[in-house]
């Protein structure tokens, strides 16, 4: 349709002398010389348009009073057939694009939205729009109350000062993101189910919150694993080894290789004797290297088991070897079923130097090496490691699901145990 005839048809329907017309996107802005209007054109059958419209009333019934009032008709319609679709009239509001790196605009969209989502309350879908937008129920109280929380949890208190700067500057200033390095294109890519398990489990832990949110966009997690691992410990041990990363590696290598790091380690899935041994412990790990390379965390590869290096004239081996795929480095893991002692250092900076002379290659970066012991004291730990020029993290082990071999040994198999069960179900 023409503008000539969209003109025409306004006319006929509307009470305006219309002086001229604009096209901005799917409506047209209207110059009666008095007042600006804004014709909105719906391009939908009819009962996807009329849920439309009904929202609009609802919301302006329940006091939202940011939508602008629909004119009538001569007619006193609500609206006009148009095109393929229907339209109806409003007075122009003059508005630009948020600023969302901005926290202060940020802050009044988020109050407005939850504004807006309140003021939805009891609207109810008609059964046509039932069978359009299967599924959708509305907006309950819980996901209102979860709406506020995730505003709570995510946005920056502002001293007053910073805030009078912005409002100085509002055009001019560049605004740090919203949530720390957090961008607010990744705070929005997961889903709002995975935000609400994280609320749930977080409360308003905001640094717990947003190592949930990045484990999940770098693992793709599903909402049931993420639920399986916050309700481990994995925040409270990821990265927390002691180190010399910060000095010996460059950035951004040396928060990397932090966060490939937990203290304590957890090998609750080794069944061993009660009285173990260093061979068998690391032949109980290398039995479960699965479960071993999921604890160390994401993209760990292993490379192998007593792995052999000539060095001069000896011939030295490493416990465990693994490549990380994502910071392109070898990390050579020394097992210890002892308490830590400080020449344990030397002996594991020995093997990352070896490593990085004989196997890294031209685009690996410099290997690290970690050292996991039974028991520690950290302030021994953190001295003997600021002896080292090669990057060395320390953490420890639990092993507090321990189950003895020859316990293990007498225990039903699943199959023993269906062959009982249908045993017992034919005797009833």
């Amino acid at each position: 349709m023409d503008i000539n005839n969209i003109n025409s048809l306004i006319e006929a329907n509307y009470c305006l002398n219309i002086q001229g017309m604009e096209r901005i996107k799917n409506t047209y802005k209207i110059n009666s010389g008095e007042k600006e209007y804004c014709i909105k054109i719906i391009k939908y059958e009819y009962p996807h348009f009329n849920f439309i419209l009904s929202a609009i009333k609802h919301l302006q019934k329940r006091g939202f009073n940011k939508i602008p009032e629909i004119l009538k008709t001569k007619g006193n319609l609500d609206y006009i057939p148009f095109d393929n679709g229907y339209a109806y009239l409003t007075e122009w509001i003059p508005a630009r694009v948020s600023n969302y790196n901005n926290p202060i605009e940020l802050s009044n969209i988020a109050k407005k939205v939850g504004e807006l989502h309140k003021c939805s309350l009891g609207f109810n879908l008609s059964k046509d729009m039932r069978t359009i937008l299967p599924g959708v129920q509305g907006l309950s109280s819980s996901n209102l109350r979860y709406m506020k929380k995730f505003y709570e949890l995510y946005s920056d208190p502002i001293l007053p000062q910073f805030v009078e700067e912005l409002k100085r500057k509002e055009d001019s200033i560049n605004v740090p993101q919203l949530v720390g390095d957090l961008s607010d294109k990744e705070l929005f890519s997961i889903p709002w189910g995975h935000h609400r398990a994280i609320i749930d489990k977080c409360k308003l832990d905001r640094e717990k919150s947003i190592f949930f949110v990045k484990k999940t966009i770098l693992n793709n997690w599903s909402r049931a694993v993420l639920l399986n691992f916050l309700d481990t410990d994995l925040y409270e041990r990821q990265g927390k080894a002691i180190s010399n990363f910060e000095y010996a590696l460059p950035e951004p290598q040396s928060d990397l290789a932090q966060e490939i790091t937990k203290d304590p380690y957890n090998f609750d899935f080794v069944a061993i004797r009660q009285g173990y041994n260093e061979k068998e412990l690391k032949d109980a790990l290398m039995d479960n290297v699965k479960n071993f390379l999921m604890e160390l965390g994401t993209g760990f590869a292993f490379v192998g088991r007593e792995y052999r290096l000539q060095v001069g004239n000896t011939e030295q081996f490493i416990d465990m070897l693994f490549y990380n795929i994502k910071r392109h480095c070898y990390v050579v893991v020394e097992v210890k079923v002892v308490e830590f002692e400080p020449g344990f250092i030397s002996q594991t900076a020995t093997y990352v130097s070896a490593v990085n002379h004989t196997l890294k290659g031209a685009g690996d970066t410099q290997t690290i090496g970690l050292l996991i012991c039974k028991t520690k004291d950290n302030i021994l730990a953190k001295y003997a490691v600021e002896t080292s020029t090669e990057p060395i993290g320390i953490s420890e082990y639990e092993l507090n699901a321990l189950m003895p071999k020859d316990f293990k040994g007498t225990l039903p198999t699943i199959e023993e145990l269906e062959q009982g069960l249908s045993e017992d179900t034919i005797n009833q």
